[in-house]
């Protein structure tokens, strides 16, 4: 069957009542086996992908398939209980796909059916960008106008799901004729070969990730591939589900541990009773945190400070649960907890990746102390 084909059936069968049930029957029989390959080899689970994407994993969450983000949540939460880094990977798939329906560009918007189904796959580049708007770091990117669109330059070194073929969602700040930085844009980058792509040295669990440094020169964004123009107002639009799709990893990860510390007690379970963070403690936790995400997921486009506010503090909540959780897990699993083989040092690596993965911990914290700010009376 080629790609159109199966997009078109693939669409006609859409039930989102099905979606996670199969996303996590596909994540069981097909992820959890090559997990291992996933996070010491680095095999970039693409076969994988496509199967999820068939089944509706990076669908629901868009407005043209009823924008259930609860059902997009739950699907990573499944994909991330099997491989924290395909749970990853699925965030980039589903936020590039944000990216593209949100825009408006009909040019882009007849490459989303293809994308949501896995046919087609792209990530997001916008680390340094989310960054920079907080004052973090500076723009990498630069823009300049020219007749048609932009010419983009400059080096980003940590880009994940991409490669030759592929794409993702970049942003570049606008050089005025002064030298100074009008604005900023948000526009689709097609990895073709004048995009040179630099491997970045081994990563920590999460080689899996096809994460690569990019360097454009004079790079040329049509109005084909814009996202927005201004770009500020669309992220301001955007970052409350970009922020909140993360979620479903942590809940994964974090159930994931759950679920080894409950194989550990089977013969360890006389002395791990003596544990702090035991099972059925970070189960009511997850559970709690589960039921304010879901909550969040009803208007994943709200604006408002408080709402932002909430988001952030459960992306953090998330972060710091699946490090208690994963910790926990190795202490339940004992010595062979701490063989490389294990999959409670999998859980160790993924559970700090989420911690440190923009928006980081201390990002996070940053962004909600500003906000408090803000809303603080004179």
């Amino acid at each position: 069957m080629n790609g159109l084909a199966r997009v078109v059936s693939t669409h006609q069968a859409f039930d989102p009542n099905k979606v996670v049930g199969e996303v996590a029957h596909v994540s069981q029989t097909c992820l959890s086996p090559i997990a291992t390959q996933v996070d010491t080899k680095g095999y970039y689970p693409l076969d994988v992908m496509s199967k999820l994407g068939e089944v509706g994993a990076f669908s629901a969450h868009l407005n043209r398939y009823g924008q259930r983000f609860d059902i997009a949540l739950q699907s990573m939460h499944e994909i991330s209980r099997s491989c924290g880094t395909t749970g990853f990977l699925t965030w980039c798939q589903d936020v590039c796909g944000l990216y593209i329906e949100q825009s408006g560009n009909p040019a882009l918007m007849a490459r989303l059916e293809g994308h949501a189904e896995a046919v087609t796959f792209g990530g997001t580049a916008l680390s340094n960008p989310m960054k920079s708007l907080s004052e973090i770091e500076r723009f990498l990117l630069k823009a300049k106008k020219v007749k048609g669109g932009y010419e983009v330059s400059g080096t980003l070194p940590w880009v994940s799901h991409i490669q030759q073929g592929q794409y993702c969602g970049a942003m570049a700040s606008v050089e005025a004729a002064d030298g100074s930085m009008s604005h900023e844009i948000i526009f689709l980058l097609d990895i073709t070969p004048e995009v040179e792509l630099k491997a970045c040295p081994i990563f920590s669990g999460m080689e899996g990730s096809s994460t690569w440094s990019i360097r454009l020169d004079k790079y040329f964004v049509s109005e084909d591939l814009m996202i927005a123009d201004p770009a500020r107002p669309f992220i301001a639009k955007i970052k409350g589900a970009f922020i909140l799709l993360q979620a479903g990893i942590a809940t994964g990860i974090t159930q994931a541990s759950i679920d080894s510390m409950r194989a550990a007690d089977v013969s360890l379970g006389h002395v791990n009773q003596f544990l702090h963070d035991r099972p059925d403690a970070i189960q009511a936790e997850l559970d709690a945190l589960a039921q304010k995400v879901m909550l969040l997921a009803k208007t994943p486009y709200e604006t408002d400070p408080d709402f932002i506010l909430s988001v952030l503090d459960a992306r953090a909540a998330g972060a710091e649960l699946s490090l208690k959780a994963s910790q926990s897990a190795l202490l339940h699993q004992g010595a062979k907890g701490y063989l490389m083989t294990s999959g409670a040092q999998r859980l160790i690596r993924e559970a700090h990746f989420v911690a440190i993965v923009t928006p980081a911990i201390k990002h996070l914290r940053w962004e909600m102390n500003r906000l408090m700010k803000e809303e603080m009376p004179a």
